[in-house]
């Protein structure tokens, strides 16, 4: 087992229509200003931005994230990443009710020295840091489609 390979999944009910859902996701330099874990976005093109994030536990990760697929009439955003960890993401959105739900797939490597060496030892709180950064993206997901 490659204890610093990864995936996740995450399910964010919320009660906006996809549409809008997908307009705020697809917009990637806003993520800053719902997402507290979400430091910094620095767009490099329009298909490229350079993400920092941090959550709960006292490091940063910096990776280049690069827009693979976009189709808005089918829900799916997907990136390719590169940097502090390696792999893909994609959400999709899709209808739930009289709003969305927002599925979040994530498949990376982790790179960074540090997190690699502590791989072994670290791998539950690093899961439960991801599980935390999640539940913070949803929750100020929510705050953001309201105040919209």
């Amino acid at each position: 087992m490659d204890w610093s390979h990864y995936r996740f999944r995450s399910l964010w009910s919320l009660p906006a229509p996809p549409a809008v859902v997908y307009a705020v996701l697809e917009r990637l330099e806003g993520y800053p200003d719902w997402w507290p874990q979400v430091r910094a976005v620095t767009r490099l093109d329009d298909v490229t931005g350079v993400i920092t994030i941090r959550s709960l536990l006292p490091y940063a990760m910096t990776f280049t994230a690069r827009e693979t697929r976009r189709a808005p009439a089918a829900g799916v955003l997907e990136i390719a990443v590169s940097g502090d960890i390696e792999g893909s993401a994609r959400w999709t959105v899709t209808a739930d009710g009289a709003g969305t739900l927002a599925r979040y797939d994530q498949v990376v490597d982790v790179t960074k020295p540090l997190l690699r060496r502590l791989a072994v030892p670290g791998r539950p709180v690093f899961r439960l840091n991801h599980r935390l950064m999640m539940a913070a993206g949803r929750r100020g997901l929510l705050r953001h489609l309201e105040a919209v």
